[in-house]
């Protein structure tokens, strides 16, 4: 669906370039949305998300908290840290060719990109570009625009990097199409994921800044950049506060992806050092209006503060039909004592959910037993059909328990269940070469004690490691906890400076490229990659590209299954927890519509302020100081 003025002139446009193109664009169709999961194309149109409220009013102010600090508006290299709002795929400020569905697994529509096409062996893809879109100044985003993102990204942002590693060149055929080559054929992922580039502006970028500096995108900047997308950064100040205001004359704002969504003027992002400063500061109101509650207990038991009381903080739960996003301690596997697989297996028996679950969440949390939790591509039982023919590849080279027993986690559900989990546990160490001496656990040769040193960067990193860390020291391992401030946090996170951490692997329901950032080999060593366990594996390596490459649907789920049977039986993580719901609290002055996306659960940018219900509120607070 196109947003141009004048349809007559964009089909005589778009015969043109049809023409200009010859028989290869002929033989392919052009697509104003794609779906990596439906196998028939859609009989309606995409004209507007189902959930959204196209009627919804412009206006008012969204606060919202973030941690730690920044130091940068340039989210797309390694050096500083990025303010709230800027993402590596281009967040509030820079469009993408297409954008990912905020209502469904796998699928994309048109931003800026009107459309686009392939061929059926998937060798290359062509992106045609929506004439209308704008950069904030006015000018027009181009082909050439698109051409220069993609090779600055891959040559300045790891995560590109590998993301696009089998895009080999990026040509514009006239000003409004890009055609992209790719250095393979049967990656059915790669056209669609090319949507996802952010485009950035090269004459801004390229430019001078007021003080006639020449800007330079490898560093970072506090200079507001030149964007695309429905708001811009109108002040800024590094630790405290970031805020944003929405584009009136945004080029895309009647786009189908847009209709009733992007209803704030004003997005304030405020700082805290950690997140029991940033509760408190939500219970006072004015500093973040909406909360996404991680901590049961707090859900339970700290929801009694005055503004809660009298109703203009309102606590609701959220369904999302998505997968759960994998949480889990990774221990560092860059360090030699990680590395034996017997070891982190006996790491995991030291973990007691149960009793953490009972007496910490209330029993309300349920434990992760996937990577891909909540979806069909979750591995269960013992690996059959086309599961067991991709595994049986590499039979010699996986532990024999993946193709002999289904993997299930320790449970602690009984004094001698504790007993006999711990015992294994101290097997499984003196296999790997520990031993206990002295109520420590030594290696055998050298003496040394074993030791863990977990980090955090709040006080509920304590609550989430504290009885871990108890049955580790029954083990006799010396395991502590060390809080360091966010920012501390975030740059040793991202060098894999630590022994262990709470890691987040979030996935989709159409897993590919990302897979490699997650897991492979060639992400070990890369900062800022989600590699955080340390995996160097030739048989995940090998499973990664056959998710890749996977010919349709049910290969795909397959090879996923066998991957993640691969990851859970290496013990490469613990599994930790998740919430069966999505857990929110806000102020009451938004206007929400009756039903939110079924597969992402909460679209906040969908809500609206209702400005009677807002002004009420600022008054109440206003007296209450």
């Amino acid at each position: 669906m196109t947003n141009g003025p004048n349809s007559i002139l964009r089909a005589l446009a778009v015969a043109a370039s049809l023409a200009v193109l010859g028989t290869h664009a002929q033989a392919e169709e052009w697509r104003t949305y794609h779906s990596l999961v439906e196998t028939e194309p859609r009989a309606e149109p995409f004209e507007r998300y189902p959930h959204v409220n196209p009627d919804a009013p412009k206006g008012g102010t969204l606060n919202s908290a973030a941690f730690g600090t920044f130091d940068s508006l340039n989210p797309f290299i390694v050096r500083g840290t990025s303010a709230a709002g800027l993402s590596e795929f281009g967040g509030l400020l820079w469009e993408t060719l297409m954008q990912q569905s905020v209502d469904e697994a796998g699928t994309s529509h048109a931003l800026v990109a009107e459309a686009f096409s392939f061929p059926d062996d998937y060798s290359s893809a062509t992106y045609r570009l929506n004439p209308d879109a704008r950069w904030h100044d006015g000018t027009p985003i181009t082909a050439d625009d698109v051409v220069w993102s993609l090779e600055t990204l891959k040559r300045i942002s790891p995560l590109h990097m590998r993301y696009y590693v089998n895009v080999t060149e990026a040509v514009a055929l006239n000003e409004h199409e890009v055609e992209f080559t790719f250095d393979q054929t049967g990656n059915r992922e790669l056209p669609h994921i090319m949507g996802d580039l952010p485009v950035l502006p090269r004459h801004w970028w390229e430019g001078e800044n007021a003080r006639g500096q020449q800007r330079n995108i490898e560093n970072p900047t506090l200079e507001p950049p030149l964007g695309s997308g429905p708001y811009r950064i109108v002040d800024v100040s590094p630790g405290s506060h970031i805020i944003w205001e929405r584009v009136e004359d945004y080029w895309g704002a009647n786009l189908p992806v847009n209709v009733g969504r992007n209803n704030f003027d004003r997005l304030r992002y405020t700082y805290f050092q950690d997140d029991n400063a940033s509760f408190q500061a939500f219970t006072r109101g004015g500093y973040d209006d909406v909360r996404q509650e991680t901590s049961t207990r707090r859900w339970m038991l700290e929801y009694n503060f005055p503004a809660f009381e009298r109703g203009d903080v309102v606590k609701r739960e959220f369904t999302a039909g998505g997968v759960q996003h994998m949480q889990a301690f990774a221990f560092n596997m860059r360090h030699e004592r990680f590395q034996d697989r017997r070891v982190r297996q006996a790491l995991t028996l030291a973990y007691n959910f149960e009793e953490q679950n009972r007496l910490q969440f209330f029993d309300m949390n349920k434990r992760f037993s996937s990577y891909f939790e909540n979806t069909e591509l979750a591995s269960s039982g013992l690996p059959e059909g086309r599961e067991l023919e991709i595994l049986e590849a590499h039979r010699d080279e996986l532990p024999p328990e993946v193709f002999d027993e289904e993997f299930r986690l320790p449970v602690f559900d009984s004094p001698q269940a504790a007993r006999e989990n711990l015992r294994e546990a101290v097997r499984l160490f003196d296999e790997a070469g520990w031993e206990i001496r002295g109520g420590r656990m030594v290696n055998k040769e050298s003496g040394e004690q074993f030791r863990i040193e977990f980090m955090g960067s709040s006080p509920t990193s304590e609550i989430i490691a504290g009885g871990f860390i108890e049955n580790l020291r029954r083990l006799g391992i010396d395991a502590s906890l060390r809080i360091v401030d966010t920012s501390q946090y975030i740059q040793r996170y991202q060098n894999f400076d630590f022994d262990a951490v709470t890691a987040r692997f979030p996935q989709s329901t159409s897993p590919g490229n990302e897979q490699r950032d997650y897991w492979s080999s060639d992400a070990v060593d890369a900062p800022g990659s989600r590699n955080v366990p340390g995996i160097a594996d030739p048989v995940v390596d090998a499973l990664i590209d056959r998710i890749i490459f996977a010919s349709d649907r049910e290969d795909l789920v397959a090879a996923t299954r066998a991957l993640d049977r691969v990851l859970l039986w290496n013990f490469y993580t613990v599994p930790q927890y998740f919430q069966p719901t999505l857990r929110y609290a806000y102020w009451n002055k938004f206007g929400i519509p009756d039903v939110q996306p079924s597969y992402s659960g909460v679209d906040t940018m969908s809500w609206w302020i209702v400005q009677e219900r807002e002004e009420a509120i600022e008054e109440e607070l206003e007296e209450a100081e």
